[in-house]
């Protein structure tokens, strides 16, 4: 298999040899190459059972910039390894997966976000992880879904500022500062297709448990939640609480560490509207497989690489977020 078409699909697709312990061979080449696996949490289970870290965003991103590794393997969406890239450019960061990218990094183009910024001046802009390395360029503070509301209320209540893209999490903020940001029109996949009545039924069937929310989810499923947080937030509450049952309204791949950190609990992943069976998946996090995550350290490909002037602007968005999370304590 020759670099040109590694290239054209965006991952490697060699077989694994014969009689391979896949997983033990990870570990050795990590070990070898001062290599780090990260994984978000929906990524599929074995892949985040072998990481050496598994996290929400706010949390990668912190990994990233203090790992001491030569390379990180990030298993998650492309804007994540993008992240890496910018926060640690002198290390060689590696996406199993150039395909796995994101609904909602997509749902922002960057030519039509610039435009909005510049219809909007005197505006602070504040941007989501969520997105791409040239839409953090526009961008005054980065934010997640774990630090989101309280880095929007270390800015003045006067302050004009513009929220991109998921309009879901930003009206989420909204309603809990108070404040009145502009809302870029965005969504995520995943969280947009809930289903408010399927959740309802749930309850119905299951009425002592706890209904668990991520804050991209709509309005109207937000107002049914027990507990609206990230994913990190999430997993937190579901081990802290008291109730033995959650139903569990973000992507599924969180309900694995749920189950690990406290298996004597029950955790239901809520419907979505338009799958008839199976579970609310994120298609883009589930390319991240053994196979490819075998491969790509393997080879060392395929790798992320940034424009150096977009990176340049993008890292000061980045930091901006990681320092005033710090100052809050977060």
């Amino acid at each position: 298999m020759n670099d040109k078409k590694w290239s054209e699909q965006g991952f490697i697709d060699e077989p694994t040899p014969a009689n391979t312990d896949i997983k033990a061979e990870i570990k050795r080449m990590c070990k070898e190459k001062n290599a780090v696996i990260m994984a978000h949490y929906y990524a599929d289970a074995e892949v985040q059972d072998l990481a050496d870290f598994v996290g929400d965003s706010l949390a990668l991103a912190q990994k990233a910039a203090t790992t001491d590794a030569d390379i990180i393997i990030m298993c998650g969406v492309h804007f994540m390894g993008e992240t890496n890239k910018i926060l640690c450019p002198e290390k060689k960061i590696i996406v199993p997966d150039l395909n796995a990218s994101c609904s909602l990094a997509e749902s922002c183009p960057t030519d039509a976000f610039e435009k909005f910024v510049k219809a909007h001046p005197n505006h602070t802009v504040i941007s989501y992880v969520n997105t791409t390395a040239a839409i953090k360029s526009l961008t005054d503070v980065v934010v997640t879904s774990s630090n989101a509301c309280q880095i929007v209320e270390s800015f003045p209540k006067d302050t004009k500022i513009i929220f991109g893209p998921d309009k879901n999490l930003g009206g989420y903020i909204n309603r809990i500062t108070g404040r009145n940001m502009l809302l870029w029109d965005g969504g995520c996949h995943v969280h947009e297709r809930f289903s408010v009545e399927g959740i309802k039924q749930l309850k119905q069937q299951h009425p002592n448990a706890k209904v668990l929310v991520h804050p991209e989810c709509r309005e109207e499923v937000a107002e049914i939640a027990d507990k609206v947080g990230s994913t990190a937030a999430l997993l937190k509450y579901s081990i802290n609480d008291d109730a033995n049952e959650f139903i569990v309204v973000t992507e599924v791949g969180i309900l694995h560490e749920m189950q690990k950190s406290a298996p004597q609990k029950t955790f239901i992943p809520a419907p979505a509207e338009d799958i008839e069976s199976g579970c609310n998946e994120c298609n883009y996090m589930k390319l991240i497989t053994m196979r490819k995550l075998y491969n790509c350290i393997k080879h060392e490909w395929p790798t992320i690489e940034v424009d150096s002037e977009i990176a340049e602007k993008a890292v000061r968005p980045i930091n901006r977020m990681l320092e005033i999370s710090k100052q809050l304590g977060l």
